[in-house]
């Protein structure tokens, strides 16, 4: 049995018969000695997946920690700022408060004061003595749940911050604890910082101060309009009388304009103003403050007649209108009316004070002993071309007698200044200004069906567009808006900046036949001035807050709208005006200066607008009867052509010894009878036009309008035809 054994062992350690079972301790064993062996590529993977399962776990955890931790600190810090500002933040008394700067207007230095907004009036009183309706009408109006809210509006302030912040727009808060915390931040509210301050005054106020106190404070402080701070104030600027004395209405009137008060005051607004009245009852009713027949019996209140005191008076009343108009009228401007009342800013304009002293003198009926008719009127107005600043202007002596602005509101038949635009188009068009056309007295034309005359009934001959410009010929001119059209020179003036009317039906816009600001006219004119470029005319050149913090600059902006080669030649053309044209007492400046006259084609108005390359200036005079209708210029005045004597002189001050300017040189790359061959006589005649870039004599040309009309300025010999007679169905014999 031993050795059985043994070859049984032996048989085992050697070959195995495969129907031997398997070993299975010895495998077991075998496969035990795992701890001593390299691992395979598989278990090392298996263990790398393991080790990165649980990193993720730590980073996140560590990320979370991070993030508690920050904001953890960021709430601590914001929690002590709050409590830092909610300690150092004052709780203003009204007569503080009430105490809002006057917003002031200057010159062009910055320094010299032109006047200020809002004569302000104010009296703190004691709410006691008001009547409990009067209190009601402001809550009705401004926040009909002031008695039952806590004061102050924490969505409501996001949504203002967000609105100022990103809009531009200044909102305040919605409540009226708000709004006294807004007022007192006034100017600051577009800043986040602004914001957070008026959030934490409303706070604190709503926690320290009653109801009663707050909406007391409020009245004594909240603009009213008419420079009324307070109740008491508005009760008499409105009512006469004190605000105990208020009725009911009056008391719903007055608190329904509180949103706009300039804007809604009852005589500028009387629909808004009676709108806002009802909705006031409205909710007083509903509020049960009144009962309904309180409502339906309620009439709006008459109230009485208010004029500023001396803010507005003299010259100077005009220039501050115009600045008003400028930053506070249209949905997009930068300021409301009653911004620029009670907001303590500082503007500056970009009158030059010796240049507007000096337009004064030359344009006032008042100044210099001039002795002019009690019904003649004049407009000036000088500019930069270059930028559209203004300089200098003459609206009228005082604004509060003569309240039509003689500048922006107050409109005249422009007359021959509109035959610069024509003149462009026939350039624009490829016509040499060489072109010659029959200037001869009357002629006939189909476009309007009937004849036109020349002033004076003067027939010029066969003359060229440079001579027929400068003496302002309405039978050429006629003539080449025929072949330009009368849809093409409105359009040329509207590019240019005109806003005004013009009728571009008729051949006759040529002549100037529609009425048109003085503003409006140098508007268009700046744009020729400065070489194609269109100039936004302005007054305002900065708005600064009371910490000289900048709130508005003009921004100087000029669209190319015309070739400049092509206006360098009109630019030429209109020189002739002054050399040897309509213009020429202007010769007496010593210097190129453009320009056109204009007289109405009743002669109820005339005018001129002339230029240097840096200074263009607008004179315009006509006569007005006392019941406001249009009457003819005395002839004297036609005569000396009057405004270009008012350029003159103005120009001669402002342009002192300024050095000389040239106007750039043209090429006049047209053909002579146009694209077609068709204008005025075609190539048949030619000459050559005087040198109009020579500087002129300084000596003044004098002549009369006739002697004007007859200059034909070296032409071809025949301007001094005899004139011919004027059929009566002739038309534009007075325009040039």
């Amino acid at each position: 049995m031993a050795k059985q054994t043994r070859s049984v062992s032996s048989a085992a350690g050697g070959r195995r018969s495969a129907s031997s079972p398997r070993p299975v301790r010895q495998t077991t064993k075998t496969r035990g000695r795992k701890n001593n062996r390299t691992p395979s590529h598989r278990m090392g993977r298996r263990a790398n997946q393991g080790s990165h399962r649980k990193q993720p776990k730590k980073r996140r955890h560590l990320l979370l920690k991070w993030t508690l931790g920050i904001l953890g600190t960021l709430l601590v810090a914001a929690i002590g700022c709050f409590a830092y500002l909610y300690l150092t933040t004052e709780i203003v008394p009204p007569e503080k408060q009430a105490l809002a700067q006057k917003t002031t207007v200057y010159y062009a230095d910055g320094t010299t004061p032109i006047g200020t907004y809002a004569d302000q009036d104010r009296e703190i009183i004691d709410c006691s003595v008001l009547p409990k309706y009067v209190g009601n009408a402001v809550v009705a109006s401004e926040n009909r749940s002031f008695y039952k809210d806590s004061g102050i509006d924490l969505r409501g302030i996001g949504r203002a911050l967000l609105n100022n912040v990103t809009k531009g727009t200044r909102q305040g808060g919605s409540t009226i604890t708000q709004q006294y915390a807004e007022r007192y931040y006034l100017g600051e509210t577009t800043s986040y910082r602004g914001k957070l301050r008026e959030a934490i005054l409303a706070l604190k106020i709503s926690q320290t101060e009653s109801k009663e106190t707050v909406l007391c404070n409020y009245m004594n402080t909240i603009y009213f309009g008419r420079g009324a701070y307070g109740i008491q104030a508005a009760a008499q600027n409105y009512y006469g009388k004190n605000a105990k004395d208020l009725t009911m209405p009056e008391s719903a009137m007055l608190a329904g304009i509180i949103p706009a008060p300039t804007t809604w005051d009852p005589a500028v607004s009387p629909k808004q103003a009676e709108s806002r009245f009802h909705r006031v009852l409205g909710i007083m009713e509903e509020e049960h403050y009144i009962s309904h027949a309180d409502n339906v019996k309620a009439a709006m209140p008459q109230t009485i007649n208010y004029s500023p005191q001396n803010v507005y008076q003299g010259p100077n009343g005009y220039l501050l209108r115009m600045v008003r108009n400028e930053l506070a009228a249209g949905k997009k401007a930068p300021f409301t009316p009653d911004d620029l009342d009670t907001g303590g800013y500082r503007i500056v304009t970009t009158i030059q004070k010796d240049k507007q002293d000096l337009m004064f003198q030359v344009a006032s009926p008042s100044a210099g002993g001039k002795n002019l008719p009690p019904t003649l009127q004049t407009g000036g107005l000088s500019v930069s071309p270059q930028d559209g600043s203004i300089i200098a202007l003459y609206a009228g002596d005082d604004y509060l007698t003569h309240q039509l602005n003689n500048v922006d509101q107050a409109t005249f038949q422009v007359g021959s200044t509109m035959k610069a635009y024509t003149l462009l188009g026939a350039i624009q068009d490829g016509v040499s200004l060489n072109t010659v056309f029959n200037g001869n007295s009357p002629r006939t034309f189909s476009s309007v069906g009937k004849s036109v005359a020349n002033a004076g009934q003067v027939s010029y001959g066969y003359i060229n567009l440079y001579s027929a410009f400068a003496n302002s010929v309405n039978t050429v001119f006629m003539d080449l808006g025929e072949h330009v059209t009368s849809q093409k020179t409105a359009q040329l003036a509207h590019t240019a900046g005109i806003t005004g009317k013009i009728d571009d039906t008729t051949t006759f816009d040529t002549l100037g036949l529609d009425a048109l600001t003085v503003y409006d006219a140098t508007q268009g004119y700046a744009t020729l001035a400065n070489g194609g470029k269109r100039p936004e005319l302005h007054l305002v050149a900065q708005v600064k807050d009371s910490k000289d913090r900048e709130l508005y600059t003009a921004t100087i902006k000029g669209d190319q709208v015309f070739n400049p080669d092509q206006v360098a030649l009109l630019q030429k053309a209109m020189t002739s005006t002054v050399q040897y044209g309509t213009g020429s007492y202007a010769r007496s400046l010593g210097r190129p200066i453009a320009g056109k006259t204009g007289t109405a084609n009743d002669e109820t108005a005339i005018s001129f607008i002339g230029f240097t390359p840096s200074v263009l200036t607008t004179f315009a005079v006509w006569n007005q009867g006392a019941d406001g209708s249009a009457q003819k210029v005395p002839e004297v005045y036609q005569d000396q052509f009057y405004p270009v004597r008012l350029f003159t002189q103005y120009m001669k001050g402002a342009l002192g010894d300024s050095p000389v300017e040239r106007f750039p040189a043209a090429v006049d790359k047209g053909k002579i009878g146009g694209p077609d061959g068709t204008w005025g006589t075609g190539g048949v005649r030619n000459y050559t036009p005087r040198n109009y870039q020579t500087v002129p004599s300084q000596e003044p040309q004098q002549e009369s309008r006739r002697d004007e009309s007859n200059s034909t300025g070296g032409g071809n010999g025949n301007g001094g035809e005899t004139p011919q007679s004027n059929p009566t169905e002739s038309t534009g014999g007075n325009n040039r």
